[in-house]
């Protein structure tokens, strides 16, 4: 994750950013310290503390299309992963044929990194898998992530609430992981606000606390002009079928529901939706459907989780306005262009 392989890569990262409209979000909103980017190899200390200067300067992230080539950033969105759980060879090949798309401006992995419970060894596991990675990393909160008790036996499979002290362990050990101040956070790419939320609830396994609720709303208020999207772990309520009995019941979208949607109807600005959780695949009808669509106006984009023997990956390509969205399949090493989308930016309001 962050994986600057070269003191060469990083310059060259550095120099991108100085030419294109790239921002990171500044610790004091809540967004990933830009000095807390990791770097799998050590460089020489006064090299590191200058790029890095160079990098809180402008603001920047590494892997934005060089100015004037009309390129649009291309985000990768990765499904649940349930690190390390099954088929860890299918998922490494995933990360292998991403590595090779040499346009990726930023990976998202929506939640549910680990596979059941959160423990440190799944999050050694998430660690190993990510460092992998040759592209910037996005990763926020799933519920397997940090909500569920640890059983005495790893071998018992139920899920039991944990409590608060141990939740908030495991919050903190997901940010120690992946090298994050806080484990919600903004960033601003190609002129669009991109919101991170992660499931952080003590009672709730989707919802996300008031802290992390007045931190939107005050990232909202003052975004208001500009395209937002967000991703969290949990959909949104009623943008898909009922495939699975759990799906659009309260454990399966994003809460407080009614705090969500008023903050969603009263912020014109949002207009996309990531998710994951439901491990929607492309072979149900409502992965991509009208029924996507929340308040007339916002579409969720679902995703597939990287358990089964396909895996798929969604890729957003954020134009100045609009985005295209397309599915790939890792399996049959295909894009799939019967899942193909494309989604105005909404005009300034």
């Amino acid at each position: 994750m962050y994986p600057l392989n070269s003191i060469a890569n990083v310059a060259t990262s550095v120099f991108e950013a100085l030419r294109t409209g790239w921002s990171w979000a500044a610790s004091d909103s809540g967004g990933r310290p830009a000095t807390s980017l990791p770097s799998r190899r050590p460089v020489a200390p006064l090299i590191v503390t200058v790029l890095l200067a160079l990098i809180v300067l402008c603001g920047c992230g590494a892997g934005h299309p060089p100015a004037g080539t009309g390129a649009p950033a291309h985000l990768v969105v990765l499904g649940d992963p349930h690190l390390p759980g099954n088929n860890l060879a299918a998922k490494r090949a995933v990360l292998a044929r991403i590595n090779s798309w040499r346009d990726v401006a930023l990976v998202v992995a929506v939640g549910d990194l680990t596979e059941r419970y959160g423990t440190d060894r799944e999050y050694a596991a998430a660690a190993t898998y990510f460092r992998n990675l040759r592209h910037p990393l996005a990763a926020i909160v799933g519920n397997h992530d940090y909500y569920f008790q640890t059983p005495y036996s790893l071998a018992a499979r139920g899920y039991v609430r944990a409590p608060f002290v141990f939740q908030q362990a495991k919050l903190a050990k997901f940010r120690q992981t992946f090298g994050l101040g806080q484990h919600y956070y903004k960033l601003e790419i190609g002129g669009y606000l991109l919101l991170f939320l992660s499931t952080d609830h003590d009672r709730v396994g989707t919802g996300i606390g008031e802290t992390q609720l007045a931190w939107l709303r005050n990232q909202l208020l003052r975004h208001r002009h500009q395209p937002t999207i967000i991703f969290a772990h949990p959909p949104l309520h009623g943008t898909q079928t009922r495939f699975r009995r759990y799906v659009n019941r309260p454990g399966a979208v994003i809460q407080p529901a009614a705090w969500m949607h008023m903050l969603l109807i009263t912020n014109p600005q949002i207009f996309l939706w990531v998710s994951g959780h439901t491990h929607t695949p492309p072979t149900e009808a409502s992965y991509a459907s009208f029924i996507n669509i929340y308040a007339d106006r916002i579409i969720n984009i679902h995703n597939s989780s990287m358990k089964g023997d396909t895996i798929w990956t969604n890729s957003l390509y954020l134009h100045p306005d609009r985005v295209q969205v397309r599915t790939f399949n890792h399996r049959e090493n295909r894009w799939q262009a019967e899942f193909d989308r494309t989604i105005p930016v909404p005009p300034p309001r």
